[in-house]
């Protein structure tokens, strides 16, 4: 199992990189990978080409995977595709970086409820909605969808879909883990953070 932190966005909306946020003495990027180190996972950051000499003063380049352009994909699934590719062997645990309040104990659910023989993926089911960027994925079940990318019959680039095509092991967000599942877009979203 390999951790995977998402910060290649284009952060359009928040107008900074959402990655290099400060939350008290860490960016966003560095929290969600201690919490990802902290279950004894290695760890990879998922960069765009534009962030890659930014975040390489920060992190190992051995840590940092940049975007495959080649692939041709958009948003979050192309950070977990070029992973997958760079890491073809190994289940992904991903994490996003613009969810800095997300706890240790909720990934540590994540992983030891994950029944790699009897699923594709396992996800949070939140207000009945998938949690992608918080989620598993099973190496073999990211090659299937990659070759649909590549014969072109996956009509769609969303992480939800991607989900909607796997075999989920959905688990239930309870009350007292909302609140580590709140995701930052915006500067006016930060107020009290």
């Amino acid at each position: 199992m390999l951790g995977v932190v998402l910060s290649g966005g284009q952060s359009s909306r928040m107008g900074t990189d959402k990655g290099l946020i400060r939350l008290e003495a860490r960016n966003w990027a560095q929290t969600a990978g201690e919490k990802l180190t902290a279950l004894d996972l290695p760890v990879i950051i998922s960069v765009n080409a534009l962030q890659y000499d930014g975040y390489s003063t920060i992190f190992s380049t051995t840590q940092l995977v940049k975007d495959d352009e080649g692939l041709q994909l958009k948003g979050p699934l192309l950070g977990v595709m070029t992973a997958h590719s760079a890491f073809p062997d190994k289940d992904l645990l991903v994490l996003a970086c613009d969810m800095p309040l997300m706890e240790k104990t909720v990934l540590q659910q994540l992983l030891t409820t994950w029944q790699p023989a009897a699923y594709e993926a396992c996800a949070f089911l939140h207000n009945n909605e998938p949690e992608p960027l918080c989620a598993i994925y099973k190496g073999t079940a990211l090659k299937r969808i990659l070759a649909l990318h590549r014969q072109q019959t996956l009509p769609r680039f969303s992480m939800k879909y991607l989900l909607s095509q796997l075999n989920v092991l959905y688990l239930p967000v309870q009350a007292e883990q909302e609140r580590a599942f709140r995701n930052f877009n915006a500067q006016a979203e930060l107020n009290g953070l």
